[in-house]
This record gives structure tokens, C-alpha cells and sequence, in this order.
């Protein structure tokens, strides 16, 4: 039976096999690279990536990191291509060709019917002297000395160098397009990252619940409007302008005390300068100032006109932390 030590000593040696595999890719880089970045850059069309077995797996990443990158990419299964989907691939397109060995019979069929398209071909390989590495007009050298598989046969270390060939692919292209977090998240609008970037305090303020109260309203008055507008929280207005807010917390204090309310209004138990923020603000710039100050609400106000309270609950069920 496989001890407990012997367990984590081979995911040691996996992670350090790995990258050490990786740690010499950087004297791989060299002109064919750059030449590749160009290439895809000042491409008119999209990014074809093809391969078979586990590098078509790692094709796939690449493409998803890609797309959602700024990069129009698309997957081409090296074994369907020649079945029909070659029909996939337009003239302006670029194709990258991801084989370790360079010589499995799939890309040998496949690799002349791109030639003779005119398509720009880019291997990814660890075989420079490869069938594929030959045909092609670049190649991004992938080769390991072995892989971490104590068999020397699953793709492990050769796997990973791909999926970091094509990360480097990915990220240059995205500095060369000066893509933004912005620009990321145009891709990613449904996701809490999407929402952080893109959502705006207007998106989550629900205007039809607006707690508001005059300076001079009885707290009896205060209390039933936090009740009935049930965020924990009105702004107290005066000539249309924001003066104060009352919490329920303010309510509870007061409460502890005084014995006698009649005589109080609101503007004698209220919070003045009240933390506030517009509606085109971001939800996540809400959200910062909430967690900063440890507060649950804010006061929405668009050039000195109330509009509402945004509450942690409504960012909450965004998901956005």
C-alpha cells in the first residue's frame, strides 16, 4: 500500500517535473514567436487552432483564453477536419497546429489541405524535425525531455507546455490590443467578474422603494417608513436635498435614551453627511465604500437629487463578492 509520504512526494515531483518543463521554454522563444504574435495581430480573419488526442484538448483552452481576450478563435478537431469541417477555415484565417510528435497521420493529411488553402500555418510541437515542424511557415518549440508520467507516456509535461505556449499567445495579444479589464469583462457579462466591471448603481436601485422623510416628520412617521420601504434605513430630505439619514440602529439607540419621543423629529435624531453616491457609479465602487466605512446602505444622489438607497442586500444578490 502507497504510504502518505510517498503520496505527496510524487505530486512534488509531478509539480516540480512540470515546471521545469516549463522553465525552459524561455530558451525556446525566439523569432518565430514574435513573427507568430504579428502574424495573428494584423490577421483580417480568425485563429484556427487544430489537434488530436490531449492537444486537442489543450486546443480548446487556448481558444476559450482567446475569445475571451479580445481574439476571435475557433476549434477544429484535426481527426474532423478531414471529415468534413476543413469547410470551417476561411482564406483570411491563420491556423496554429498543436502535436507533440508532428507526426500522427491525422496532421499529415490535414496539414498539406491547409497548404494548399494559402492559410498561414503555425506549429506547436516539440518535434522541430517533424513532418508538421517542417510544413509549417513557424513553429513554437514545446519540447520536454520527459514527462512527469513515471511511465514516460501520458501527456503531462509536453501538455502543459502547449497550454503555456498558448497563455503567452494570449497574453501578448492582449497587450498589444491595450485590453482592458473593461474590455474583459464586455466578454464576460453574466459572470461576477462582468458584473464587478460592468454593472452601475442605476442597474440594482429600485426607485419604487424610496424612504424618505421631512426634517420635521414624528418619529412615529420614521419608524413606519423604514418599516414599510424595509431597508433598515430613510434619508431624511429637506428642499429636495439630502440633509441626513435615519437607521433602524439610530432608532434602537434613541429608543435606549429617551423615555419621552413625542417631542423628538427626525432631524434631531438623524446621521448628518450621510455617506452617498450617484447612479452611474459602478455597484463595486458601492460596494467598496460599504465595506469601507462598515455600513449596509447608501444614499443614491445624481447632481443633489435623491433618488434612493442602494442596500448591501441588492448587491449581495448580484453575486458580485
Amino acid at each position: 500500500m502507497i504510504t502518505s509520504k510517498k503520496i505527496l512526494e510524487t505530486a512534488k515531483n509531478t509539480v516540480l517535473s512540470e515546471s521545469k518543463a516549463i522553465a525552459k521554454l524561455i530558451d525556446f522563444l525566439d523569432d518565430n514567436f514574435v513573427q507568430t504574435i504579428n502574424i495573428i495581430y494584423k490577421s483580417k480573419g480568425r485563429l484556427v487552432i487544430t489537434g488530436i488526442g490531449k492537444s486537442a484538448i489543450i486546443a480548446q483552452k487556448i481558444v476559450a483564453t482567446l475569445n475571451s481576450t479580445g481574439t476571435p478563435s475557433l476549434f477544429l478537431h484535426a481527426s474532423e477536419a478531414i471529415h468534413g469541417d476543413l469547410g470551417m477555415v476561411q482564406s483570411n484565417d491563420v491556423v496554429i497546429c498543436i502535436s507533440k510528435s508532428g507526426n500522427s497521420p491525422e496532421i499529415k493529411v490535414l496539414v498539406p489541405l491547409l497548404k494548399n488553402f494559402g492559410n498561414k500555418l503555425i506549429a506547436i510541437t516539440g518535434n522541430t524535425t517533424s513532418f508538421l515542424a517542417k510544413e509549417s511557415d513557424y513553429i513554437l518549440n514545446t519540447y520536454v525531455d520527459s514527462e512527469a508520467c513515471p511511465n514516460n507516456l501520458a501527456p503531462t509535461n509536453s501538455t502543459t507546455a502547449q497550454l503555456v505556449i498558448g497563455d503567452a499567445i494570449a497574453v501578448c495579444l492582449m497587450e498589444m490590443k491595450s485590453f482592458t479589464a473593461e474590455d474583459f469583462a464586455k466578454y464576460h457579462p453574466g459572470g461576477a467578474l462582468g458584473k464587478k466591471l460592468l454593472l452601475r448603481v442605476c442597474d440594482v436601485l429600485d426607485a419604487t422603494h424610496k424612504p424618505i422623510v421631512a426634517p420635521d416628520s414624528t418619529i412615529k412617521t420614521v419608524i413606519v417608513e423604514i418599516s414599510e420601504k424595509r431597508l433598515g434605513v430613510t434619508a431624511v430630505v429637506d428642499d429636495h436635498k439630502v440633509i441626513g439619514i435615519i437607521t433602524d440602529g439610530d432608532i434602537r439607540r434613541m429608543l435606549n435614551k429617551t423615555e419621552v419621543i413625542s417631542g423628538l423629529s427626525a432631524q434631531d435624531i438623524m446621521t448628518k453627511n450621510p455617506k452617498m453616491i450617484q447612479s452611474t457609479d459602478l455597484v463595486s465602487d458601492a460596494l467598496n465604500i460599504l465595506e469601507d466605512f462598515s455600513i449596509t446602505q447608501l444614499v443614491v444622489v445624481d447632481k443633489g437629487e435623491y433618488k434612493g438607497i442602494i442596500h448591501l442586500h441588492d448587491i449581495l444578490k448580484e453575486g458580485i463578492i
